[in-house]
């Protein structure tokens, strides 16, 4: 009731937020507060997958309905119509506004495709034709390619695993003291300390010389305990003199070398040895081969294979180290015309170095061409075809260094490849230093110089140095195959 007796009118409910205090009335003539951009009003909450319908029957109303509120906030379903009709709606409201946009078959029209231009099926037909003649030359190269390959046929001479030891039937320990020409600083023994096998493997392993040999004077006689494999008496005996100004010494270490001219050499051919180099500064391991008679005179005149020469130095060393390895024919008719240079080829370890695990070594010869290789005869290191005279490649001097008129000794053979056209057997070695050039001077803190008469004493006295990297300093060798071509050619 009010103050003057009468009655409040019925209670309506309220949707909305309570008036504030002070706040204008309803019935209030000020004007509205303007709504700001952006403010949702009861006109904007639109569904957006309606049809429409809802959203005129809110503006007719008056309400701003959200399908979205919730239910205390809105009104019930039921003043919508049928839930089920809602959702029908909806439905087919979403999937009309994700239907596929594709141009479905028939609905353009397609005038170029009623009437066709005769010359357009050439535009497919050239590039065809192209494409067949293409492949019938490249499938002609290729078998031109094979059908020119020279397939040898070759018959096993030297089969060597050492699981029986070391045959001497087969391999000779090669004992010197003289440096093989090279000057190199290593005795080559003929006692199982640097040429041995052990675990199924062979073993070539340079060591240090006895102290006592260096530090005193003494001698070193390979003819008198006729243990030499040499005939000149330099290879055979060497001193160690500590008188003042004539320091002479016996070679400061031990090494080992071994060849197969007493059991196995080939005249054309393959050999394959596979083997890990050693690791060390100053090592210099090889496989190679020489000619089992000097026909056509003292080397390099009667020519040398080397398959594979290396270094023990490790990656760092400027020239290459045991990362690498290189290949080289060495023919001339004196060493001072040696033209080597001519075939050498080095070759990188992939990923890795030749000391770090067994790698094959090979060689394939024959009267027309010789090639070295690593692993696989497709990874070829050195390559030589022998299309023309030697002594015409070779480009010799008429008159060599002292003044002797240089003699043709190969073209009355009237054979391209002279002198690789003799018997050759196989060497397997690991030297030590050398005054030759391998390891050139002041090169990779190299610690003696070449052409010094100190430079086995300077070496010997700086083993405090290379020692200590001789981790690894053997060859280990775990087989060695020799063929010899035999389909007739190799009599040639």
């Amino acid at each position: 009731m009010d103050q003057d007796g009468g009655t409040y009118p019925p209670a309506q409910p309220y949707y909305g937020a309570r008036p504030v205090a002070g706040a204008p009335s309803a019935t209030s003539t000020a004007a509205p507060t303007p709504i700001r951009p952006g403010t949702p009003t009861e006109y904007q909450g639109r569904n957006p997958f309606s049809d429409g319908v809802e959203s005129q029957a809110s503006h007719r109303s008056g309400t701003g309905v959200n399908p979205f509120a919730s239910p205390s906030a809105s009104r019930p379903a039921s003043s919508f119509g049928s839930s089920s009709a809602l959702g029908a709606r909806l439905d087919d409201r979403s999937q009309r506004y994700f239907h596929s946009r594709r141009v479905k078959k028939g609905e353009i029209e397609k005038p170029w495709l009623e009437k066709k231009d005769p010359k357009e099926k050439w535009v497919s037909i050239f590039p065809l034709i192209g494409i067949l003649i293409g492949l019938g030359i490249s499938g002609f190269l290729v078998w031109d390619g094979i059908r020119s390959v020279v397939k040898h046929k070759y018959c096993l001479v030297l089969s060597e695993d050492f699981s029986n030891g070391l045959n001497s039937a087969v391999w000779t320990k090669e004992v010197q003291v003289g440096g093989f020409g090279n000057g190199e600083f290593e005795m080559t023994t003929g006692d199982d300390e640097n040429v041995f096998v052990q675990n199924g493997n062979l073993i070539i392993k340079p060591t240090l010389q006895d102290a006592k040999l260096i530090e005193k004077d003494s001698v070193i006689d390979l003819l008198k305990d006729h243990t030499c494999t040499a005939t000149l008496p330099q290879d055979c005996i060497a001193a160690t003199n500590t008188t003042a100004g004539n320091a002479t010494i016996v070679p400061p270490t031990k090494s080992g070398r071994i060849n197969t001219k007493k059991g196995a050499t080939i005249k054309y051919g393959r050999v394959e040895v596979t083997a890990r180099l050693p690791k060390g500064d100053w090592l210099w391991p090889a496989i190679w081969m020489l000619p089992v008679d000097d026909t056509y005179g003292p080397w390099p005149a009667s020519g040398e294979i080397d398959i594979m020469e290396s270094r023990g130095n490790n990656h760092t060393y400027p020239q290459g180290g045991n990362n690498i390895i290189s290949s080289t024919l060495h023919w001339g008719p004196d060493p001072d015309d040696d033209a080597w240079w001519r075939t050498n080829v080095k070759r990188s370890a992939l990923h890795t170095t030749y000391s770090d695990k067994f790698h094959t070594f090979g060689l394939e010869w024959s009267e027309k061409y010789l090639f070295t290789y690593v692993n696989t005869r497709l990874l070829q290191v050195l390559y030589t075809n022998f299309d023309e005279p030697l002594w015409k490649r070779g480009q010799f001097p008429i008159v060599n260094v002292n003044g002797t008129r240089v003699q043709d000794v190969w073209s009355q053979t009237g054979r391209d490849n002279t002198p690789f056209d003799r018997p050759f057997y196989l060497i397997l070695n690991v030297a030590v230093g050398g005054t030759n050039g391998w390891f050139q001077d002041g090169t990779g803190g190299k610690p003696w110089l070449d052409g010094s008469k100190n430079a086995k004493k300077d070496f010997w006295n700086s083993q405090d140095e290379w020692f200590p990297t001789w981790t690894k300093p053997e060859m280990e060798i775990s087989k060695v195959m020799m063929w010899q071509q035999c389909d007739g050619n190799e009599d040639l």
